[in-house]
């Protein structure tokens, strides 16, 4: 016997069973619909065929009323709603008229194609509206709360600034925050689009969504549920779908128009033609039909849409998030862009470039006296220092006996009863830093380096520099750019050397030094009165004005917050070459709608001139306009593809 337990489990899965076949039927349901009255299409002309015509015609209605039910209640409301006629009631009006003169079969078969490239409309907008979905069902619903040591589950809409969260392996971070105990490797492909797991240790951040490989980790909550990069993600997103281009905008405006010409013409020609060329009552009010089935801008109207839905699927899949298709349609127009600096062109942190050990001196003991002494700094570069002797060196740092930090020059420390002073040439002694190594510090400073000079028992010993490294990615980025076509400048609040040797290791066209964020913008205005076309790429706050003023902003997904909400366009992956992707995708959309738009304009034009000339009949009026309108939509579709 089944246990009561076993039944409501066999219950609970058997229900939700039934709701997502009931769901799927749902989401199908206009595909369905328009097969179904395919299907009595069929019937309807073998009824025909065998003399039944009273049932012939029943079922010919009957598929009128399946097929066109989505697309006539569609058309009604938005004319209600508008006060504007449009291309759905063309398509209804059309199909009453070949049922009012007879011809039953041409008027199912222009409903069932037109239901037809309706249902592919529905699913590129659902295609699109996958991202969503699969987005949401990332985040978890629930968090492990841990209070004094007390664990709790709760809804992460209960988690606040502060709170602390369990983490297990396989688990997935339910609210952006930072690691404060434990260590493991996440897996951030859902934000990121990153493939490889990424290592994460105590104080690095982690973001909801993404996936807690093999390690048990405490983590403090940054930000609330409403405000974290997830969230971001899906608002930008929705944002996008929802937002019209400029061009999608036109050809709205210009479908209600067009539809009242075409209408005003069809009823000229019920009459016209019969008393000015002498045509039949039944060849006149026929042509006038045909007119109405071929006049229609359906292939026109859907030349849009469906290719900016499908760019704005492919980028978020790939990790370039535009909020709107405006920007993705303006990316194609651009003729130069402005690159920010520091997070954007370098990777935001110094690292270490060069070390020059005086002679009589290892390497290797410097670099771990220095080490030993700045692990106990507060200053930037000291962890510049720490992580490179990390990486170097094969031993545990030294405990210094006495310490001092000198605010704004440098520190002091004793290791061994020996003196060290680490900081600035004034600090060790100008004249002596300055002629160390040959003055091996001034063509540093050429290249935009920054120096720090070791002393030990009054004696310069060595001299480390440091620089914000370019990325890896950043010469690669610029070189994609200048292949098609753009002008590429640096922006940057650092001095004239630092920003020389930048420009020089990135490879850009030009650049701007000592550049304040006001200064950004007056640099950018005369960018696009020159290029008219410009866009800024930034992740920091300062960066946010340029980011507004220019045509189109970009920021990079792990910058401030203010940047990602002034962009238009943001990568996930702080991947630079993902600029000339979407400059790329952006250009093929644009190319497939004048594909579109042209192809639709000459089916339309030659269908109505053969109207004219009585050489097309209703069926093949039918299936070459709808059939247009579905070859639009499908080309459209190929955008889908990366």
């Amino acid at each position: 016997m089944m246990s009561l337990e076993d039944k409501n489990l066999v219950k609970e899965e058997t229900e939700a069973t039934t709701t997502k076949w009931f769901d799927q039927i749902k989401l199908h349901a206009e595909l369905i619909a328009a097969l179904f009255s395919g299907v009595l299409i069929a019937a309807g002309w073998l009824l025909d065929k065998n003399e039944l015509a009273t049932a012939s015609v029943i079922t010919y209605i009957l598929a009128f009323i399946i097929g066109g039910f989505a697309k006539a209640k569609e058309g009604i409301e938005e004319t209600i709603a508008n006060k504007e006629l449009n291309v759905e009631m063309l398509m209804i009006f059309a199909a009453i008229g070949s049922g009012i003169i007879g011809y039953w079969t041409e008027g199912a078969i222009l409903i069932f194609i037109f239901a037809v490239s309706g249902a592919l409309e529905t699913y590129t907008m659902n295609k699109s509206h996958k991202e969503i979905s699969a987005l949401m069902e990332l985040q978890p619903e629930e968090a492990l709360r841990v209070t004094d040591g007390k664990k709790e589950k709760v809804h992460v809409s209960q988690l606040i600034i502060g709170d602390q969260i369990l983490v297990k392996p396989g688990e997935r971070i339910p609210s952006d925050g930072k690691i404060i105990a434990g260590h493991t490797t996440i897996d951030e492909a859902a934000i990121t689009g990153e493939s490889l797991p990424v290592s994460k240790d105590i104080e690095d951040a982690v973001y909801a969504g993404t996936v807690n490989l093999n390690g048990s980790i405490t983590v403090e909550i940054t930000k609330s549920n409403s405000e974290t990069l997830f969230q971001k993600i899906i608002e930008l997103v929705q944002s996008a779908q929802t937002e019209k281009s400029p061009s999608q905008l036109f050809i709205e405006r210009f479908e209600g128009t067009y539809v009242k010409v075409v209408l005003a013409v069809v009823v000229f020609m019920m009459f016209a033609p019969h008393f000015l060329l002498g045509w039949s009552w039944t060849e006149t009010f026929y042509r006038a039909m045909i007119l109405l089935v071929v006049a229609s801008p359906c292939a026109l109207v859907a030349s849009i849409m469906p290719a900016t839905l499908s760019a704005i699927s492919n980028g978020a899949r790939r990790g370039i998030l535009f909020k709107g298709g405006v920007h993705l349609e303006n990316l194609s127009h651009l003729q130069a862009i402005a690159f920010d600096k520091t997070g954007t062109l370098t990777k935001g942190k110094p690292e270490v470039t060069d070390i020059i050990v005086a002679d009589g001196y290892s390497e290797e003991e410097i670099l771990l006296k220095t080490a030993s002494i700045e692990s106990h700094s507060t200053h930037p570069l000291a962890n510049a220092i720490i992580k490179y002797a990390k990486n170097t060196l094969k031993q545990s740092f030294l405990n210094p006996e006495s310490m001092e930090d000198v605010a704004g020059w440098g520190v002091k420390a004793t290791i061994d009863h020996e003196e060290w002073k680490i900081g600035k040439a004034k600090f060790v002694g100008a004249k002596a830093a300055e002629n160390f190594a040959n003055g091996a510090a001034a063509q540093m400073a050429t290249e935009g380096k920054t120096t720090v000079f070791v002393q030990k028992n009054g004696e310069i010993t060595a001299l480390i520099a440091l620089q914000d490294v370019v990325r890896e990615e950043t010469k690669r980025a610029i070189s994609d750019l200048r292949k098609q076509g753009i002008y590429t400048i640096m922006l940057t609040g650092d001095s004239q050397n630092t920003g020389k040797a930048i420009a020089g290791k990135a490879e850009l066209d030009d650049y701007i030094a000592e550049c304040l964020p006001e200064n950004k913008v007056e640099h950018l205005k005369h960018l696009k009165e020159k290029y008219t076309n410009v866009a800024m790429v930034g992740d920091g706050i300062n960066d946010a004005p340029a980011l507004a003023t220019a045509n189109v902003g970009i920021a990079m997904g792990e910058g401030s917050d203010v940047a990602l909400e002034t962009a238009d366009v943001v990568l996930m992956k702080n991947d630079l070459p993902r600029i000339s992707e979407a400059i790329t995708l952006s250009r093929r959309m644009n190319k497939i709608i004048k594909q579109n738009v042209v192809f639709s304009i000459i089916v339309i034009t030659f269908l109505i001139t053969s109207n004219f000339l009585q050489f097309v009949d209703l069926p093949f009026g039918v299936i070459a306009h709808e059939g247009s309108t579905i070859l639009v939509i499908l080309n459209s579709l190929r955008l889908l593809r990366s």
